[in-house]
């Protein structure tokens, strides 16, 4: 089993930036590529980013891209989500989950485990 913590939500301006964290236990972090998710109400689960499990490969939407950056540290069983730029439409709960492999995907029926998720509100 893994367990998934999300922090770092909360309330921002447009054009503002946040970092989300998610901090890992149980089974080593280092076998799990780790991904980001958010839900936005009314809508369903989308992908936001994912990393590889030795955090030398990354994999964004184009919607993202060019805004968010997924990073990990193993030796503190973290992953971030750093967000800059944000806009209303990045609203969402987001979600930490974990993948047993080495390869960051964007399906979430690949991921294994999850957090609870942390609030993101964007204000204009």
């Amino acid at each position: 089993q893994v367990q998934l913590v999300e922090s770092g939500g909360g309330w921002v301006q447009a054009g503002g930036s946040l970092r989300l964290s998610c901090a890992a236990s149980g089974r080593t972090f280092s076998a799990y590529a780790m991904g980001w998710f958010r839900q936005a109400p009314g809508k369903e689960r989308e992908f936001v980013a994912a990393i590889s499990s030795t955090g030398t490969s990354t994999y964004y939407p184009e919607s993202v891209k060019a805004r968010f950056t997924i990073s990990r540290d193993n030796g503190k069983n973290t992953v971030y989500l750093q967000m800059n730029s944000l806009t209303p439409e990045d609203t969402a709960v987001y979600y930490c989950a974990a993948r047993n492999g080495v390869w960051p995907r964007p399906n979430q029926n690949e991921y294994d485990y999850w957090g609870k998720g942390t609030q993101v509100t964007v204000s204009t």
